[in-house]
């Protein structure tokens, strides 16, 4: 028997100008699974996920939510999705329950199935006791969760998450990755952009690496780690200015491009053959560079994305694509 997916889109074009920003772009995303759409800012994730969420039109391409057109039947497909922004959409000068019964009321639901609805979900994400505080008196991770509650009101089967823990500190990153966790736990999809690697790594069952409008690889976190090498070399140098030192030695021994953290002297190398790790080793000692800590393990994500796109996800700041698709 085969299962309708969740999202299934093809060659999904967006310009705007002479500017591309989502150049032919295919997902499919399979129900109950949480699905990552990595990139940096500008890399055409925001403007995908509002291309199927019907908040912009399809230049190119198709689209279907559980099968339905996004292109032909968008009051339907509205109907089987509730989205997430990054930036909150609840109002400022309303309680937090005034602003989940506002959600549920301009959605059809009647007044007293909002109210109660409402209360609801303020228990599940731990605001009922700021159900009747004003939000502008919220902290960031407070709002980020009633926004996320206001997307839920009517319990659609999947949801759609931009970048949900912008902003907000580990402690309530880790929060809202448990939260994001029940809800396909509940019975959700749950498809999400993020810039953070750790991120993707943590939550998603598959990731699509965007960069530059283009999907350049998708798979699971192990199958692109493992896509880039075997093993990595971690390395902390004793001085973090001898990074640019160590890197060349790397690229004469390995022919690699090493992940650099330069504020922390961290130097991620990738290794197709563990043993390796002696030469580079050996190299850094001759060239007098010191270092305080080693070890040998699976690659990260910060190596996949380096490879696939030759920049880590921070270098491309293009703010034109997020500023064409608000």
């Amino acid at each position: 028997m085969n299962v309708i997916p969740a999202v299934h889109a093809e060659g999904l074009v967006k310009t705007f100008g002479d500017f591309r920003a989502v150049d032919g772009i295919d997902l499919h995303v399979d129900q109950g699974e949480i699905y990552g759409v990595l990139g940096p800012n500008g890399a055409g994730k925001t403007t995908t996920l509002k291309m199927l969420a019907t908040l912009l039109s399809i230049d190119a391409g198709t689209a279907e939510i559980f099968g339905v057109d996004v292109r032909r039947d968008p009051h339907r497909t509205r109907q089987l999705l509730g989205v997430t922004g990054q930036y909150a959409s609840v109002d400022e000068n309303l309680t937090a329950m005034e602003n989940l019964w506002l959600f549920g009321r301009l959605q059809g639901v009647a007044s007293e199935k909002a109210r109660r609805t409402a209360a609801d979900l303020l228990g599940q994400f731990a605001l009922e006791e700021a159900a009747d505080k004003p939000i502008s008196q919220f902290s960031g991770g407070m709002r980020r969760r009633l926004d996320l509650a206001a997307s839920l009101i009517t319990r659609p089967p999947l949801i759609f998450l931009d970048e949900p823990t912008t902003g907000l500190d580990p402690r309530t990153r880790g929060q809202m990755w448990d939260t994001i966790r029940g809800l396909v736990a509940d019975g959700c999809t749950v498809l999400l952009t993020t810039q953070y690697l750790d991120e993707a790594d943590q939550l998603a069952d598959r990731i699509a690496v965007i960069d530059r409008g283009r999907k350049v690889a998708e798979g699971t976190p192990d199958e692109l780690k493992t896509s880039v090498g075997n093993s990595t070399l971690q390395l902390q140098l004793t001085s973090p200015g001898d990074q640019d030192d160590a890197a060349s030695v790397v690229r004469r021994l390995l022919g690699e491009e090493p992940v650099l953290s330069p504020e922390s002297g961290r130097m991620n190398v990738a290794l197709e053959d563990a043993d390796r790790a002696a030469d580079v080793l050996i190299g850094l000692r001759e060239a007098g560079i010191g270092i305080t800590s080693v070890s040998v393990d699976k690659p990260t994500l910060d190596e996949v994305f380096l490879a696939l796109t030759g920049h880590d996800t921070g270098a491309d700041n293009d703010e034109l694509e997020l500023e064409a698709a608000r």
